[in-house]
């Protein structure tokens, strides 16, 4: 858009166009003359072309522009008094005419400037309100006759409990939440159970360890023991209950005896994939597998809180039998044995620095037959995670080295540095999916667990001065390629002398 040099009222003739530098040829309704006219316009003022009087260059329509009009109206009706009066003192120039309407246009938009920061914060409340009526809609929906509608409303309560913070919302009417769940549950079936269950882990995880949190525990843990157990339900819905057992008693539960009670009810589940007395490995199918893999996870997250007294017994029970587990037909179930034992020996070594295991030996040389396992009946993904996870078990009960991560979620960062982490984090992940991150940020309970400390409040300022530029992110992802693909070309070279 051009620009006008001349700032004076050009005079009515024919040499006004070498007063003014030409811009963009517009429409619009002249202040002056009240006609449609054709404009040059600069940044803030436009020339009408009929009058070749200064107009200004806000939208028609607008309340800018109503504001404007009324006080130039009530300008012009006055300099008009002026001039048909007696006396010529009272005439306004044009320069001045001109200058009222600067002043106008900076009056009018400050003015409109309040509205649209009062309709942002009206949109927000109006944005709230909405959400809210959709989470009470759903709800009810839940106690709808109709299957259907009733999974419908549980997955979008998924979503919603997943992807914001509603803690607020929730504590009122935990009660009724509770109750709703619970009849999904039993009345429900299959795929419905599962969401349900799913449900019960964030609710536990929006409403944290506080009261609320423990009654909706103490409420539905028969529920969803019940069903975990029993033989005949769908597994969809045993794989579900058995991680929101084991979030909802690592969160809510207050009582060494519900602590015990899961640990006892999960072990009853996955000590089933044992090595017998034989010495056969047990055959399961897939489904089942599956089962026991969610089981093993549940209980490993709720022994990172047990008391030592428990861990001792725990060490003595599973440490000799967990190794049996490495040759499950299951890639994910090897994965999660492996883990395990690493997370045992870690709370092992915190009890006792100089703890040592009689069959270290032998679970090293299973580690590393893992760690190198070329067997290409299985996938190339599953060859290439078992590896890699089974390296870093080898490494850590070698020589206590144990993998470190780096979590980041707005402009803080998380650190995994232990097995209890990984496995704390891995827990909240599975359930959150996406929203992880958004919980890191806003979620007390995370926040609490991780050690992040009170949520920080960030304006969008401050968010925006510590993003780094999309050139600065790619130098940063080059040097990292770099300096993986070197770091990677050395183990690939050694990797065998390594092992």
């Amino acid at each position: 858009m051009g620009t006008l040099l001349d700032m004076r009222s050009p005079e009515k003739g024919s040499h006004h166009q070498d007063r003014v530098r030409l811009g963009q040829q517009c429409c619009g309704i002249c202040l002056w003359s009240q006609e449609e006219y054709s404009c040059l316009t600069s940044q803030n003022f436009m020339i009408c072309t009929r009058c070749w009087n200064w107009q200004c260059s806000i939208k028609t329509g607008s309340l800018r522009h109503e504001l404007l009009q009324l006080k130039v109206s009530a300008k012009v009706a006055q300099q008009k008094g002026g001039r048909n009066g007696i006396k010529g003192d009272t005439q306004t120039s044009d320069d001045d005419l001109a200058s009222e309407v600067v002043s106008h246009c900076s009056s009018a938009s400050e003015t409109a400037s309040v509205p649209e920061e009062g309709n942002e914060a009206i949109n927000e409340q109006m944005a709230q309100e909405e959400a809210e009526n959709k989470l009470r809609e759903c709800i009810d929906n839940t106690m709808d006759k109709s299957a259907k509608i009733r999974q419908n409303a549980l997955e979008s309560l998924k979503l919603a409990f997943s992807s914001k913070i509603l803690a607020d919302f929730l504590v009122e009417r935990q009660v009724t939440i509770t109750d709703c769940l619970e009849r999904c549950l039993k009345k429900g079936k299959g795929e419905e159970q599962a969401i349900a269950a799913t449900v019960i882990s964030l609710l536990c995880v929006q409403l944290g360890s506080c009261k609320e949190g423990e009654d909706v525990f103490k409420t539905l843990k028969s529920v969803l023991i019940n069903i975990f157990t029993d033989k005949s339900a769908s597994l969809a819905a045993r794989h579900s209950t058995a991680t929101a057992l084991g979030t909802c008693c690592y969160i809510a539960a207050n009582e060494a005896e519900d602590l015990a009670s899961c640990l006892a009810c999960l072990e009853s589940i996955f000590s089933a994939s044992y090595i017998k007395g034989d010495g056969l490995v047990p055959s399961h199918n897939s489904q089942t597998q599956v089962l026991h893999y969610n089981a093993l996870l549940s209980w490993s997250l709720l022994v990172t809180i047990c008391p030592p007294s428990k861990i001792q017994k725990l060490l003595e029970n599973h440490l000799p039998k967990l190794p049996g587990l490495l040759c499950s037909d299951s890639v994910t179930l090897r994965i999660a044995a492996g883990e395990a034992i690493a997370l045992l020996f870690e709370l092992a070594r915190k009890i006792d620095p100089d703890f040592l295991y009689e069959g270290t030996d032998q679970l090293c040389e299973k580690l590393k037959s893992l760690a190198t396992d070329s067997n290409k009946h299985r996938t190339k993904n599953d060859r290439r995670k078992q590896r890699s996870i089974f390296r870093d078990v080898l490494h850590f009960i070698e020589d206590e080295v144990c993998p470190e991560e780096t979590i980041k979620f707005g402009v803080e960062c998380l650190y995994i540095d232990s097995w209890v982490k990984r496995r704390v984090y891995d827990a909240f992940k599975e359930i959150l999916g996406s929203g992880i991150r958004h919980h890191l940020q806003h979620n007390e309970l995370l926040r609490d667990i991780f050690e992040l400390g009170p949520p920080l409040m960030l304006d969008a300022a401050a968010i925006r001065a510590n993003k780094i530029s999309r050139f600065e992110k790619h130098l940063y992802n080059s040097a990292a390629f770099k300096a993986r693909t070197k770091a990677r070309s050395k183990v690939r070279d050694k990797r065998a002398d390594v092992l």
